[in-house]
C-alpha cells in the first residue's frame, strides 16, 4: 500500500514523498519554482528510492540516536518514511513533511511553546539519551541529522527560558549536552567555536550554559541556529519568532546517504566539496576560499570528524553561500578517537603524515592556487596560537575554564609550528 507525505518548503507545498513497497519516491508538484536539492533539480518525473534517500533520510539522526527513536516509537530503524512521519516537522532547513490535507503555520502565526522550567530542562538533558528529540511526545516532530545527543528548542526574547517548538513552530537554537565518554566536550566545542570566531571565520554563535543537577552543576552547549532568521517580537510576545531559511550539507546536495559521509566509506572528499561549491555558488570564489579556511582551521585544530555532513549550503535570498562554520571540535586530544581525518588532505588521511606536497596536491585538485593555499596556512598557523591563548584567558575570565582547553591550546601550538616548519622548508625537505 502506497503512504504519502506531503513536502513543504517555507510555506509552500513542493511535492510528494512517498513509500511504495518500503521505498521511497519523490515527486515534486506542478508549477514548483524551487529545487529541494541540489541533487533533486525540478522536473516532472519523480525521483526513485536511490535519489530520494539521500536528501530525505538525511533530514534524520543517525547511529544509535536513530536506532533509539526508532525503539521508542516501536517502528524499525531502517524504515525512514515511518521516521520523517514521526520526526519531520521541524528539521534543518526550510523542509517540513506533513500528512495529506495538513498544512504548515502561517509565517507570521504566534509561536507555540511548550516552555520549561530548571527541573523540566534538567529532565530533558538527563533523559536524552534515551529519548533523543523526544520522539512520540504529542505536539512534538523534531529532527536534526547526526549521531550524537541534540534537541532543537527555542529561547524567550530576553534568552532566560528554554523551550521546545510544538506544532510545526521552528526553534532558534540547538541543545547539545556533553558526549558520553568524550570529556569536556561542551568546553572543547565552545572553546574551538570561539577560536574561530577570534579568528574571523564565520561561526555559528554558541554559549555554554549550566543547571544544577543532584550532585553537580550540568553544563551544555546552546547553538544559535544559522537557518533560522530572528523576527523582533511583538509586544505581547514571549519570544522572538523564527524564519526558517533552506539549507542541506553536503551529503545530500551530492546525493550521498548518510552512512557514506566519510570519504574512505564513499562519501565527499574536499575535491567534491570544493567543485560543488563551484556549482552551486555566484561567485564562487569567496565561497571556496571560505572553504578553504575552514578546511586549513579543522586541521590545526585537530578536528577529525569533519565529514560530508559537517559542512552544508544555506539558500538566502541573495543566493546560495556555504554556511558558517558548525561541529568543530577538536577530537585530536583524545587517545580513544581516531586519527584518521574525515577527508584526506591530498593523499593523507593523517595529519601527522601530511607535507607541503599533500596541501599542493590538494590545492590542485580542487582547482585552488598552490602559492595562495601555501599563504593562506602560513598566516592561519602563524595567528593561531597566540588567538587560542587570549581565547583561552577570556575563557577563565568568565569561569569557564577546562583542563581539557589547555590540552586543545597545546596541540594547536604544535600543529600550527609543524605546518610552518614543512610549508617552509627547503624544496624537496617536505
Amino acid at each position: 500500500m502506497a503512504r504519502h507525505l506531503e513536502v513543504w518548503l517555507l510555506g509552500a507545498h513542493m511535492g510528494t514523498l512517498s513509500q511504495i513497497e518500503g521505498r521511497l519516491s519523490f515527486a515534486y508538484t506542478p508549477g514548483a519554482t524551487a529545487a529541494l536539492s541540489q541533487s533533486l533539480p525540478i522536473r516532472p518525473e519523480p525521483f526513485d528510492d536511490r535519489a530520494s534517500r539521500p536528501f530525505f533520510a538525511g533530514l534524520l539522526p543517525e547511529g544509535g540516536k536513530r536506532k533509539q527513536v526508532a525503539k521508542n516509537l516501536q517502528v524499525s530503524a531502517q524504515n525512514d518514511y515511518a521516521l520523517l512521519e514521526s520526526l519531520g516537522g521541524e528539521c534543518a532547513g526550510a523542509v517540513t513533511l506533513l500528512e495529506p490535507g495538513q498544512s504548515p503555520p502561517a509565517p507570521d502565526a504566534p509561536l507555540e511553546v511548550r516552555w520549561l522550567d530548571a527541573a523540566q530542562l534538567l529532565q530533558v538533558l538527563e533523559e536524552m539519551p534515551l529519548r533523543p528529540m523526544r520522539a512520540g511526545e504529542d505536539g512534538l516532530r523534531l529532527s536534526l541529522a547526526g549521531a550524537q545527543d541534540k534537541l532543537p528548542v527555542v529561547l524567550d526574547a530576553d534568552g532566560l527560558r528554554t523551550g521546545l517548538p510544538l506544532n510545526g513552530s521552528p526553534s532558534s537554537h540547538i541543545l547539545k549536552p556533553p558526549i558520553a565518554g568524550v570529556d569536556g566536550s561542551v568546553f572543547n566545542e565552545a572553546f574551538c567555536m570561539a577560536l574561530a570566531g577570534a579568528l574571523k571565520l564565520d561561526v555559528a554563535r554558541t554559549h555554554i550554559q549550566a543547571i544544577a543537577g543532584a550532585a553537580q552543576q550540568r553544563h551544555y552547549l546552546l547553538v544559535e541556529r544559522y537557518d533560522r532568521q530572528a523576527v523582533a517580537p511583538t509586544l505581547a510576545a514571549a519570544a522572538a519568532s523564527s524564519q526558517r531559511l533552506h539549507q542541506e550539507d553536503f551529503c545530500q546536495a551530492l546525493g550521498i546517504v548518510s552512512e557514506h559521509k566519510y570519504q574512505n566509506e564513499g562519501g565527499p572528499g574536499l575535491t567534491q566539496a570544493f567543485a560543488l561549491l563551484r556549482s552551486a555558488t555566484r561567485p564562487s570564489a569567496p565561497q571556496t576560499l571560505k572553504l578553504l579556511d575552514y578546511v586549513v582551521f579543522n586541521a590545526l585544530i585537530g578536528n577529525h570528524d569533519a565529514h560530508g555532513k559537517n559542512f552544508s549550503l544555506l539558500y538566502t535570498p541573495e543566493g546560495v553561500v556555504l554556511t558558517p562554520l558548525y561541529d568543530a571540535l577538536c577530537t585530536a586530544v583524545y587517545p580513544q578517537l581516531t586519527e584518521k581525518m574525515a577527508m584526506k588532505i591530498g593523499s593523507k588521511y593523517k595529519f601527522s603524515e601530511v607535507m607541503a606536497r599533500h596541501w599542493e596536491q590538494l590545492a590542485t585538485e580542487a582547482a585552488l592556487s598552490p602559492a595562495q593555499v601555501k599563504r593562506r596556512i602560513l598566516d592561519i598557523a602563524k595567528r593561531l596560537p597566540n588567538l587560542a591563548r587570549t581565547t583561552q584567558a577570556t575563557f577563565q575570565s568568565h569561569g569557564k575554564s577546562h583542563p581539557i582547553i589547555d590540552q586543545i591550546v597545546t596541540l594547536v601550538d604544535l600543529r600550527c609550528a609543524l605546518s610552518i616548519a614543512r610549508l617552509t622548508a627547503p624544496r624537496g625537505a617536505a
